[in-house]
């Protein structure tokens, strides 16, 4: 009886399996065309994502190429400014411009007169045919009074082919005083990271068909299948995507295949250079899309032999391999660009909690893979504000991350701009390259005083040296008839400050004169442990405490008298700094497989804010009775041993120098 209930009839039966093969098969073809429609949404976002993470690196190589530029406009604008001063003075000639232009790395120095004559030049002459007048074309505006300083910038050599790099300073007597440097290397560091190559590294994917940046002149830069590309000026569409500035994609006939096509606008600086088109193979898209009707055909099949229950069965089967594909799709196209970089990517709601973050972040903010974090946590609230609030797109960021401080270059992208948005960052660590920098002016600012130095201290000595001696000679053969102990008295005395001025001029020759290295392998903790010995005496009475912490106990190959020089001159600084009652810490720590981190720190009175940019400076000081040299001194050596050297400090907070050093010079 129970089995007559529960039994359906094969015409009821019929019916059933007819009407839900119906709705499945209904139900299927509506899932088809939605998975196409979302599919196609994910190409479009894939597309937009692709295309910005292309604008951004676009932007930093032309934000790398102007700082380079920038970097050798600077240093020639600097050295053509010591020229003018030692020209006014008298002090020009051929042989020093040509040492100059050795020793700085500058191609040519040239002086000339208001007419374009030739006063003074580093090398010979070897553009006689070249007048005057071809002079004036350039340096016009300096002879004629309306302006000081000329960027002439890139221009062809006259003579021997290639490229100069250019800069002109006028004198008091409105002379001319021209630099340039070899460009060629200039040129071939954009040529490295200019459009070309970036196009070039994206067309490598399989599926991406062409990329090109193209303006109404034409195509700037390609890669990729390129044939068929049609000019801006014969495409309304395109026309209008470069007047709106927005991300645009359509489906269009591209030979003989359909392509997924992204269009944005590419806007430097406020001027836009033109738009980037990137073609996307739909290939994968319609792969997909024929698997899924094979399994709608089969579905159907399964669904006559196997009843309605296996129908059922299967329909289920089929949702989830749907989802799981369109999972699998997502996932797969977020992993090939956010892990393919090695900028750091991080994704962020609009509570600022962490979506998601690449391998790079990880690296560069120094966190672990499985804990999750809120923005706040990683940069700190006053960044967060800088970061999130700004409607700045790119920004350097300050951040302190496991006590070590980083400079990061920051680019932000909003997605979906509403309360469920979401925030892209990408950045990069770019403390060391800034350090670097940092260093490398110094340098080349340490370099400039040295040699100003010796030969100022050249031409004191002699005559300082003969004032010495008369003297000397009158006390000894010539006595006054009245005040003879006065006269006595300022003989001395005058004795007395030539010696002294000529022991200010050996601390001169002694800054400007190279050091050579004499390497020798070095163990860690005998070293520091015979530096703490040296200072116990001196810590004790002053009440100070010196803790030394190894974290890495190896052999270096330095050269040790003059890293313990700078070790001693750091250490008495710190000392002066606490004065009285405080502590002193050394941390050693191995930076990587090639370098050596060494971190002096102290709680001491620290360093005032307008300071800090000028302690490495020649004879800069703050201390009442000091000379100014030591830590110009400490640089030098850091930087002949292929080293780093920075500070960070508070008011009344104590003072952190650290220091980068290789294992091996």
């Amino acid at each position: 009886m129970i089995f007559k209930k529960i039994f359906v009839q094969p015409k009821s039966l019929f019916l059933i399996f007819g009407v839900t093969a119906l709705i499945i098969i209904l139900s299927s073809l509506i899932e088809l065309n939605q998975s196409k429609s979302e599919m196609l949404s994910l190409m479009e976002n894939q597309g937009h994502t692709l295309l910005e993470t292309l604008l951004t690196s676009s932007e930093n190589a032309l934000t790398s190429y102007e700082t380079i530029e920038n970097e050798v406009r600077y240093r020639l604008l600097n050295n053509a400014t010591m020229i003018k001063t030692m020209y006014e003075k008298g002090f020009v000639s051929n042989q020093l411009l040509t040492t100059l232009s050795k020793q700085n790395n500058i191609f040519r120095i040239n002086i000339f007169d208001s007419r374009g004559t030739k006063l003074f030049s580093s090398h010979k002459d070897e553009h006689d045919s070249v007048s005057g007048a071809d002079h004036l074309k350039y340096l016009k505006q300096i002879f004629n009074d309306e302006a000081d300083t000329l960027i002439i910038g890139l221009k062809p050599a006259r003579i021997g082919g290639g490229n100069r790099f250019a800069v002109a300073l006028a004198t008091d007597k409105r002379d001319a005083i021209v630099l340039n440097v070899d460009a060629n290397e200039l040129l071939n560091f954009r040529n490295n990271i200019g459009f070309g190559v970036l196009l070039k590294n994206v067309t490598g994917n399989k599926n991406i068909e062409y990329a090109a940046l193209q303006n109404n002149d034409g195509i700037i830069a390609a890669s990729g299948k390129t044939e068929f590309l049609e000019d801006i000026d014969s495409s309304k569409e395109l026309k209008n995507i470069l007047k709106e500035n927005n991300y645009r994609w359509r489906i269009i006939d591209y030979g003989d295949q359909k392509i997924f096509e992204g269009i944005h606008p590419f806007i430097h600086k406020g001027n836009t250079i033109g738009i980037f088109r990137l073609g996307l193979s739909m290939e994968p898209l319609e792969n997909i899309n024929s698997r899924i009707t094979q399994r709608i055909i089969f579905i159907g099949l399964a669904l006559l032999v196997f009843g309605f229950v296996t129908l059922a069965l299967v329909f289920t089967r089929q949702n989830f391999d749907v989802l799981t594909k369109r999972y699998k799709a997502i996932e797969h196209y977020s992993k090939q660009i956010i892990e393919n970089v090695n900028d750091g990517i991080i994704v962020v709601d609009s509570k600022l909690n962490v979506k998601t973050i690449n391998s790079a972040a990880l690296s560069i903010l120094e966190l672990q893979n499985d804990i999750v974090k809120n923005a706040v946590e990683i940069f700190g609230v006053n960044n967060c504000n800088k970061i999130f609030e700004s409607t700045s797109r790119l920004q350097q960021v300050d951040c302190v991350i496991n006590g070590k401080s980083k400079i990061l270059l920051v680019s932000k992208s909003i997605l979906n701009a509403d309360e469920d948005s979401e925030t892209v960052l990408i950045f990069s660590d770019m403390t060391e390259q800034i350090l670097m920098e940092k260093q490398i002016h110094r340098k080349e600012k340490l370099a400039t005083m040295g040699e100003l130095a010796s030969s100022v201290a050249h031409e004191i000595r002699n005559p300082l040296n003969a004032i010495g001696t008369i003297t000397q000679q009158l006390n000894k053969d010539f006595e006054p008839k009245e005040n003879i102990e006065e006269y006595k008295s300022l003989s001395k005395l005058v004795y007395k400050e030539v010696k002294r001025i000529n022991e200010t001029i050996e601390n001169f020759l002694m800054f400007a004169k190279p050091m050579p290295i004499k390497a020798e392998l070095l163990d860690l903790t005998d070293f520091l442990s015979q530096i703490e010995k040296q200072y116990k005496s001196l810590l004790d009475q002053k009440n100070i405490s010196l803790s030394i912490k190894i974290n890495w106990n190896g052999t270096v190959k330095w050269d040790p008298q003059q890293i313990k020089q700078v070790m001693i001159n750091l250490i008495e600084n710190s000392i002066h700094s606490i004065e009285r009652s405080g502590k002193i810490e050394i941390n050693v720590s191995e930076k990587n497989s090639s370098s050596v981190e060494i971190k002096i720190a102290d709680n001491g009175k620290g360093i005032p804010p307008e300071a800090i940019n000028k302690i490495f400076n020649l004879y800069f000081t703050t201390k009442t009775n000091g000379s100014g040299i030591g830590l110009s001194v400490v640089q030098k050596i850091i930087s002949e041993h292929n080293g780093i050297i920075s500070v960070e400090s508070k008011l009344n907070s104590g003072a952190v120098f650290t220091i980068l050093l290789p294992k091996e010079i």
